[in-house]
């Protein structure tokens, strides 16, 4: 045990962190084992674009969930590797439109092997018997309805009124 582990659900953020750097990791080594050239941190851009073919940067920003300046980090160095393109959009000259280009359509050709490893290894990780994904749904539901820090100031106004109470 270390000491993050001993905080319990004190450290829960940075187990988390901790739990998605190291299949981050070893994703990267799936995909060099694929012969793939690939951060994992790209792929919710690849692969919305591969689902949904064009979008806008505010509504892939949504699709991934990031924010709109993490968003436009990583179409930037997708652009780089030439991965996407962006054009105007001709209804909207304000809004940016993002889609695959020929090299990215490519990548995902050959991505589909390591992503069927990919899901059988995460599978065999997360069926347990409190099976992570379903846990993962159950908090984002419990977010939605209420986060992490409105559900603190609830608290936090709860111990105050006892302590004006005493």
């Amino acid at each position: 045990m270390n000491i993050i582990n001993d905080l319990g659900i004190l450290a829960i953020a940075a187990r988390l962190q901790r739990l998605a750097e190291q299949i981050r990791k070893d994703g990267v080594l799936i995909y060099k084992a694929h012969g793939i050239d690939f951060e994992p941190k790209w792929f919710p851009v690849i692969y919305t674009l591969h689902v949904k073919p064009v979008l806008s940067v505010v509504e892939l920003s949504a699709e991934i969930g990031y924010s709109h300046p993490s968003t436009i980090s990583l179409l930037k160095e997708l652009e780089k590797q030439k991965l996407i393109k962006s054009g105007k959009d001709k209804t909207d000259e304000r809004k940016r439109l993002i889609q695959l280009t020929e090299k990215g359509q490519s990548l995902i050709n050959q991505m589909k092997p390591a992503w069927e490893v990919m899901i059988a290894a995460a599978s065999q990780l997360t069926e347990t018997e409190n099976n992570l994904m379903k846990a993962m749904e159950e908090v984002e539901r419990q977010m939605e309805l209420q986060g992490f820090y409105q559900r603190a100031k609830v608290i936090m106004a709860a111990n105050e009124s006892k302590n004006t109470k005493l």
